[in-house]
């Protein structure tokens, strides 16, 4: 069965907390990272289009969650995918980052309809100490998916190497909520098909169909 995440269209931008869409039964995952980490390459890989997302040209300036709806076109969003800002706030003005913890960080925080969240990191920099306080917003019932992006810049033993480092720095935060890690290469294709089986496992148990996520590395359960 084809993933969801095919039928992907934009939908809307929100840049204000009074104009997300109303909370219903619709299931909303929001992908999250630092300015370059690779996050709108990971979203357009995953839903298959070329340019459903956008990297700003100035990181950290674009303050607005642009949500992407999810199902046949014909009918009403069975879904959306949430693209929120990228962080880099060693270089942003601080009304930036005030910016983005008002919208986005409210938004993680305060979220009931948010299924799951996948955090995109850049495999050569690992877990940082603005994704920390990243994960600092999350609700505790709320499902991690950890994506290390540009995966086909190490070797295997590499990307081994790293996977371990994050998953240690992960289980060091001590959180309640289920993470799993991928590796994870837009370009060359890897971790598509399980990064997909892990969004589309979310999407169908907050709906109600209770379809268990994929086996996979995992820091918590």
């Amino acid at each position: 069965m084809a993933s969801t995440l095919l039928t992907a269209r934009f939908a809307t931008t929100v840049t204000r907390l009074a104009q997300l869409p109303d909370e219903t039964d619709v299931a909303e995952v929001a992908f999250v990272g630092r300015s370059n980490a690779g996050k709108s390459s990971a979203i357009n890989a995953l839903c298959r289009r070329r340019r459903l997302a956008f990297a700003s040209k100035t990181p950290g300036r674009t303050q607005a969650l642009n949500y992407f709806a999810l199902g046949p076109a014909a009918g009403p969003p069975q879904a959306y995918l949430v693209d929120t800002p990228g962080y880099g706030f060693a270089t942003a003005p601080t009304e930036i980052k005030r910016a983005w913890d008002q919208l986005a960080g409210h938004y993680l925080s305060q979220r009931h309809a948010l299924a799951g969240v996948v955090l995109v990191l850049d495999i050569r920099r690992g877990l940082t100490d603005l994704d920390r306080g990243l994960l600092a917003w999350m609700r505790p019932e709320v499902p991690l998916l950890v994506l290390l992006t540009k995966a086909d810049k190490f070797g295997q033993a590499q990307q081994a190497a790293a996977m371990r480092d994050t998953e240690a720095d992960l289980r060091a935060l001590r959180m309640a909520n289920p993470v799993a890690l991928l590796s994870f290469s837009a370009t060359r294709r890897i971790g598509l098909d399980e990064a997909r089986e892990f969004i589309d496992a979310w999407l169908s148990t907050h709906s109600g169909t209770d379809v268990p996520p994929p086996g996979g590395p995992a820091t918590g359960r």
